[in-house]
């Protein structure tokens, strides 16, 4: 080390340009807009990979959300690459997943007062409709009772027929085997004697 003021100047300015490059190289890391801009790179990409495996491509969907640095993060990157594993190469199942996934965000947000109010207003409209639909569902209920009480009463009356020519078959098919066991006896009696 020199002692020329000149030298021990270039030294300070040297330093003072390693640790001005070093602290702002700090302040960009912790710096909350850029680590925003960061997390939202590793999305972006993430989804991107996960769109070209679906759609059929061979490029690996990537654990760019695993290296998010938390635990939460990370097992929504285990589950990201499972249902990205179960739903490569169809957009059909991937459509069902963003469905059900719009259906659970929706249920989570609560319905705003304009909402509910045009929902009150259609069920008030709705209801003279309703109630026309229930008389003619009851009206046609009624007359479909009558027919379908005959009806069953032709099936019971049917099966109470078969009944009988069974039991009528079954008596003379009995009566024909008795006979018929007589003649074979008849006929051993016959032999024997």
């Amino acid at each position: 080390m020199s002692d020329s003021p000149e030298a021990i100047r270039a030294e300070i300015e040297q330093t003072r340009a390693g640790l001005g490059s070093n602290v702002d190289a700090l302040a960009d890391k912790v710096s909350p807009s850029k680590m925003m801009d960061r997390q939202t790179d590793k999305v972006k990409n993430a989804l991107g990979s996960v769109r070209e495996r679906v759609m059929g491509a061979a490029d690996d969907a990537g654990s760019s959300l695993s290296d998010a640095g938390s635990s939460a993060v990370a097992q929504v990157g285990d589950v990201k690459d499972r249902v990205v594993a179960k739903a490569e190469g169809s957009p059909l199942a991937v459509g069902l997943i963003a469905f059900g996934a719009g259906l659970l965000l929706a249920s989570l947000i609560p319905a705003s007062a304009k909402e509910k109010k045009v929902a009150a207003d259609v069920k008030d409209q709705a209801q003279p409709l309703v109630d026309k639909v229930t008389d003619v569902a009851k009206e046609v209920g009624e007359h479909l009772k009558e027919p379908a009480q005959d009806a069953a009463t032709a099936v019971k009356d049917a099966a109470s027929g078969s009944v009988d020519t069974v039991k009528e078959e079954a008596q003379s098919a009995a009566a024909e085997v008795k006979d018929q066991a007589q003649q074979a006896r008849e006929n051993v009696m016959e032999s024997s004697a």
